[in-house]
């Protein structure tokens, strides 16, 4: 997986929300983060256009991140959790 990681566009994004809620976010990033370093194996390398802001839904969870592929990263920009 190279040194891609994840992580929140601001420090207190993820403070309002209940423990299930927080588990549910920390899951699906390290998900996200590992396919995303299986999609974009050029990493740092990168030089096409990178794929801008997607959303991705599971269950009471809804995510809005960026793939920063030169940075080797998510960036976490919403989070909804309808439960």
């Amino acid at each position: 997986m190279a040194d891609w990681r994840w992580e929140c566009i601001t420090d207190d994004l993820l403070d309002s929300l209940p423990p299930d809620a927080l588990r549910a976010v920390r899951q699906l990033a390290e998900e996200l983060t590992v396919r995303e370093s299986m999609i974009f194996l050029d990493g740092r390398e990168f030089t096409g256009d990178p794929p801008g802001l997607r959303t991705i839904q599971r269950g009471p969870l809804m995510l809005v991140y960026l793939t920063d592929v030169r940075g080797e990263r998510v960036v976490i920009i919403q989070v909804n959790w309808i439960g």
